[in-house]
């Protein structure tokens, strides 16, 4: 496959212009205005962020994009589905309440809100992946495949899992109904080190699936035939007591998102957007996040999926690691081994290639891209 086009602009500002202006100059400039938007419903997929956490977007971008689709005669609206895991987004009601809570309503953006999955997270479709290896059916939201028009936005940052959350993790993962952030996490489920562990439990309050429990001495184990491996466990241990055993588990995560993200944009008009800012170490489903591990770097658009993410990483990849950030401790610890990526070097057995690598295979997108900054 060829290569594919890849807008960017950095996030400097004269005064008198936002930054809002330039992601709509992006926008524009990257063709999003060429598609057929009269009376078409248009999904806005993203983020709305787990409450208490504070680096998902902000939702001034979402109503850019909301804006420029209506201006167009389209129907959008913002969307995500349940999560697999404990906390405010796993259902639909208090989904909904987190995404208030973080900033996120018709008036603030411009669109209605909908939890693509339904009420309990089982209102989904199955959909075929063509050229799948790992996923025959994809289980996506019903109310991202019933739109017209698919649009990602997404906020690129690490990823404890796999190495960072772009493109295809918002639009694979963040697409899946509950059983499908299951079955894409099924393949790989963490144990927990009893030589690290001290007992403070904060892995068992973040558990959705009461597969955690503790022995006499304190020292957590994980009920291998409970746990769903979402990976939230290893998130949350401040002290890498919980780890994935072997990397092969991590490549067929990634693998799946890939899969689920072909499923999603299949078969009608596509365009992605990723803002790479306040690169937090982890997801944005934490209730919580630390400080970035890499400088604040643009605005990417293009209609490759793939093409978008191989960008963003290279561009973090050129950055030089902040002071003081989880990155930055680990690269000063006695014994570091560099791996010479900035995000398998931020957490280990983290990995991005084998994501990228099966999405070309699969005919997802390309990796080659012409950067284009305006």
């Amino acid at each position: 496959m060829g290569h594919s086009n890849v807008y960017f602009t950095d996030f400097h500002v004269p005064v008198g212009t936002s930054q809002l202006d330039k992601l709509r100059r992006l926008i524009d400039r990257a063709g999003l205005g060429t598609l057929d938007f009269e009376r078409k419903l248009v999904c806005i997929k993203m983020h709305f962020g787990e409450p208490g956490n504070l680096t998902f977007l902000r939702p001034n971008y979402a109503r850019v994009v909301a804006d420029y689709v209506r201006e167009r005669g389209g129907v959008p609206f913002l969307c995500d589905c349940n999560t697999l895991y404990a906390g405010r987004r796993k259902n639909a009601l208090e989904h909904l309440d987190a995404a208030y809570e973080n900033g996120f309503s018709p008036l603030s953006t411009g669109c209605q809100i909908l939890i693509g999955d339904g009420l309990r997270g089982n209102d989904d479709v199955e959909v075929p992946v063509q050229g799948g290896e790992y996923v025959e059916k994809a289980k996506i939201g019903r109310a991202i495949m019933d739109a017209d028009i698919f649009i990602s936005l997404t906020h690129f940052k690490g990823h404890e899992q796999t190495g960072f959350g772009g493109a295809i993790k918002n639009i694979g993962m963040g697409s899946g109904s509950r059983r499908g952030k299951m079955e894409q996490h099924a393949a790989g489920k963490p144990v927990a080190s009893t030589k690290r562990c001290v007992g403070c439990r904060a892995c068992a309050r973040h558990c959705g699936q009461d597969a955690i429990s503790y022995r006499e001495d304190g020292k957590a184990v994980i009920d291998q035939d409970k746990c769903v491996g979402c990976g939230r466990c290893i998130g949350v241990c401040n002290l890498d007591a919980i780890r994935n055993p072997t990397s092969s588990t991590v490549q067929a995560l990634n693998c799946k998102m890939a899969e689920y993200t072909k499923a999603v944009v299949d078969g009608r008009p596509c365009f992605h957007i990723s803002l790479v800012r306040d690169i937090s170490p982890n997801c944005d489903c934490h209730g919580e996040n630390d400080v970035p591990i890499l400088p604040d770097v643009g605005m990417f658009a293009s209609f490759d999926p793939l093409a978008l993410d191989q960008a963003c990483a290279d561009a973090c990849l050129a950055q030089t690691p902040l002071p003081g950030g989880q990155l930055a401790r680990r690269m000063a610890e006695e014994g570091f081994v560099d791996q010479h990526d900035h995000f398998v070097n931020t957490t280990d057995g983290t990995e991005w290639e084998s994501c990228l690598a099966h999405a070309e295979k699969i005919g997802l997108g390309s990796r080659r891209y012409e950067l284009k900054p305006i």
